[in-house]
């Protein structure tokens, strides 16, 4: 049977103490996306925590777990900064009565094609299908097959790829991981400044690694001839870019 668990993944779990609490409320103030209660229901989310300036932090997709209002929050994250994520939230809660910690009894995983209970990655349909279920001491991961899939289809994701660069030119538009219409949240002052003006200078890229620039190489990956580059907008041919992203440099 074909592995499926992404080891390199985390769960990082936002439950209320009492029912007074609505966490989809608390995050609709910190996040990029529109994370309400009801659109959780919908399916997970893509979402990200930036600094005051708009830069990216931590990117992550955001499961809801119960009933609308009722249940608690999944962030499926990386596994590396998983613990530093929650202790990041922790700081923005106050005294508000909400536990917030990493949770090693789920785990996440992938497919490339449909799977019964799975959900399409919001990002991009072309990803494939996510879902959270139970994990299960030294089952295989499936980890380098995602990379794969991920990088043939352009998509940066995690901290060495987008790490402290401004949201925008991560591409977050084109994948869905910010919403204009959601009010105030941290960095989304220069966010929205940058949508507003069409100021978006430069932009992630997947390249081939014979192509890519070692001044604006954000990580490479030999064993897949792939690297992520922080490119000048400029400098792009829109012919040599998947579609999704075409469209987005070309507007």
């Amino acid at each position: 049977m074909t592995a499926t668990r992404l080891a390199d993944r985390a769960i990082v779990r936002l439950s209320p103490r009492d029912g007074t609490e609505d966490v989809p409320a608390f995050l609709q103030g910190l996040l990029t996306n529109d994370v309400r209660a009801a659109r959780l229901a919908e399916g997970p989310v893509y979402a990200a925590l930036l600094t005051a300036q708009g830069k990216a932090m931590f990117d992550f997709l955001v499961w809801g777990d119960g009933a609308p209002g009722e249940g608690d929050v999944l962030i499926d994250c990386e596994a590396a900064v998983a613990d530093e994520l929650a202790k990041r939230l922790g700081l923005y809660r106050l005294r508000r009565a909400i536990d917030i910690a990493r949770d090693d009894a789920i785990a996440v995983h992938w497919s490339a094609g449909p799977r019964e209970g799975a959900a399409a990655d919001p990002r991009l349909p072309a990803l494939g299908y996510r879902w959270l279920a139970p994990a299960v001491e030294g089952e295989a991961g499936a980890d380098e097959a995602w990379l794969a899939h991920r990088l043939a289809h352009g998509v940066p994701e995690g901290r060495d790829e987008l790490g402290d660069i401004l949201w925008l030119e991560t591409n977050a538009v084109e994948l869905h991981g910010v919403s204009f219409e959601k009010g105030c949240y941290v960095g989304q002052e220069n966010t929205a400044r940058m949508n507003w003006r069409q100021k978006v200078n430069r932009r992630l890229v997947v390249v081939d690694l014979a192509d890519s620039q070692e001044k604006r190489r954000k990580a490479a990956y030999p064993a897949l001839g792939k690297a992520v580059d922080h490119l000048r907008v400029d400098d792009l041919d829109p012919a040599g870019l998947p579609d999704w992203q075409a469209a987005g440099v070309s507007a």
